[in-house]
């Protein structure tokens, strides 16, 4: 009885474990290799046929191309920016919290309500952003007014327009995401000791790049690591923003039709439960990639030091 006092305590976890995560990827893998729909009273086994149409069809190369763009440039953007942020606030004496507040605020916004705020914001005609170009245009080129006011019609539909709408959705994705990656990073930089600091200053350390190079970025070697996979996987996981922008389809011409609004698309809306299962094993399968290759850094880094 003693020997089995543990099966008690991780019993509970353990079974929430299989309930909540393995049992429902199980149940999509299984629904992934039909052509079930809500409502049928049975399925067809379909095999693999479900993973060659997305990784054969245009739509779904779409898709990729989307959710990958998005992916790298919001990523790199966001942790730049959140370590630059960081750094700045870090070093302040003054109105520190300030800044941090003003700079998390997006990251606590509700991002379907200020999703509408910025599709007024890039409206092509009554929008702050092109009212704003088009007044800092005319002002710069006023002595050149026949290509003044060329350029104020030239600015672009930021968000129906194919080959600015996904760079637009970017945009928003980095003011909304960096933030986050600045308070983890913060969080990071208190952790280093300011002796260290104190000792390269005596080793002839004296500028702020070298105490940034030599001290500051390989002590927050864990903290980047943690930062850009927490990025990779926030950024797979866009929807709400597209959802609220492009409701009936992922954006002109599918510019932005990213993985998790396919899903949603393909489940939800036309009950094709077999492909958005099929979807979901794929992105399931971009996610556990991710972390194993975090986990990989980690243990790399902890076996080198």
């Amino acid at each position: 009885m003693t020997s089995r006092a543990h099966l008690w305590f991780v019993g509970p976890a353990l079974f929430l474990m299989v309930v909540i995560l393995l049992l429902p990827i199980l149940i999509a893998g299984g629904l992934s290799l039909t052509d079930y729909s809500l409502g049928n009273t049975g399925a067809n086994y379909v095999g693999l046929e479900n993973y060659e149409r997305i990784f054969t069809r245009t739509t779904y190369e779409k898709m990729f191309g989307a959710t990958f763009r998005y992916v790298f440039v919001v990523v790199p953007l966001t942790v730049g920016l959140g370590l630059g942020a960081a750094l700045l606030i870090h070093s302040l004496t003054r109105f520190g919290d300030v800044y941090k507040t003003i700079y998390f605020l997006p990251v606590m916004a509700a991002l379907i309500a200020m999703a509408i705020v910025w599709e007024f914001a890039f409206h092509p005609t009554i929008g702050i952003v092109n009212a704003t170009l088009e007044r800092g245009c005319g002002t710069f080129l006023e002595t050149w007014t026949w290509y003044a006011n060329g350029c104020a019609r030239s600015f672009p539909l930021w968000l129906t327009d194919r080959d600015y709408a996904i760079w637009t959705v970017c945009f928003i994705g980095v003011w909304q995401g960096f933030g986050f990656n600045m308070v983890l990073y913060l969080a990071g930089l208190s952790s280093i000791p300011p002796s260290l600091y104190d000792a390269a200053e005596m080793d002839g350390t004296t500028s702020g790049w070298e105490r940034f190079r030599l001290v500051t970025w390989p002590l927050l070697g864990p903290t980047t690591v943690f930062v850009v996979t927490i990025s990779f996987i926030r950024s797979f996981q866009v929807f709400d923003m597209v959802e609220a922008f492009y409701p009936q389809g992922g954006g002109p011409s599918k510019s932005v039709y990213v993985m998790m609004f396919a899903i949603y698309e393909k489940g939800i809306q036309q009950n094709l439960m077999g492909i958005g299962a099929a979807i979901t094993v794929v992105f399931l399968g971009f996610v556990m990639a991710l972390t194993l290759i975090q986990r990989w850094l980690v243990e790399r880094r902890t076996h080198y030091v």
